[in-house]
């Protein structure tokens, strides 16, 4: 079956594919992660926020996001964030914002709807009792949301926004589609077709996501149970 396989490729190529390709992937997905936890992390307080209008401005959103594909949200922002941005600056022709740029964006407002709500469960995890002794304390809102929800919500959730991360980090392969980014499948594709060796490259990348994603996936089950003992 693997008779015709050209083994070679792959050894010729995997340096420049991990130095080049799998950089700017992990680049792009801390990043993104980063970016995602700290908006997620606001739009979660606006939607447990008293004031109606906040809290449905922040629900809209996430509901919104959540119900549009990511490849088309891609395309989007990969076509609109340049007349987006002339059109606040005043700027007559479109800004170039360049591919990274943009696809940072896109990751970072999507992702952030999906981290909005693994941090609003964990806000909501925490006993009320936590809460009324902050007040109790002297503690004004922020205080007490700094000092003594947050650091717990994080720490509860930190497995399952690890698992959340680990989907961005799958997601982000579907920046292929806007074929200007050196993203691991990019460089892969470009590979396979200079060569003519599509289904070698393509299985070495299958085998390089799933390698990844499995391990990250165990290191995150043993994180879990860390978590779940210190509880």
């Amino acid at each position: 079956m693997f008779s015709n396989f050209d083994f070679d490729v792959i050894q010729r190529s995997w340096f420049y594919l991990f130095t080049t390709g799998m950089k700017f992937t992990l680049t792009l997905t801390v990043v993104a992660m980063i970016g995602g936890i700290l908006f997620g992390t606001v739009l979660a307080m606006m939607r447990l926020s008293h004031n109606k209008a906040i809290s449905l401005i922040a629900t809209s959103y996430v509901n919104l996001i959540r119900s549009v594909p990511l490849v088309l949200v891609i395309f989007w922002f990969y076509f609109l964030v340049p007349y987006i941005g002339a059109w606040i600056i005043g700027a007559p022709q479109p800004v170039q914002v360049g591919a990274f740029s943009s696809a940072l964006i896109t990751f970072i407002l999507f992702e952030a709807a999906y981290y909005c709500e693994i941090m609003r469960s964990g806000i909501q995890s925490i006993p009320r009792g936590q809460v009324s002794a902050g007040y109790a304390l002297g503690m004004n809102y922020w205080q007490m949301m700094g000092n003594v929800v947050l650091p717990q919500a994080f720490r509860n959730m930190i497995p399952i926004l690890l698992t959340q991360t680990i989907v961005l980090f799958q997601d982000v392969s579907l920046v292929y589609v806007l074929g200007s980014v050196p993203d691991f499948v990019t460089v892969a594709s470009k590979i396979a077709q200079r060569d003519g060796r599509l289904v070698e490259m393509y299985m070495f990348v299958a085998v390089v996501y799933f390698v990844m994603s499995f391990g990250l996936s165990t290191l995150v089950k043993k994180l879990q149970h860390r978590v779940a003992i210190i509880r």
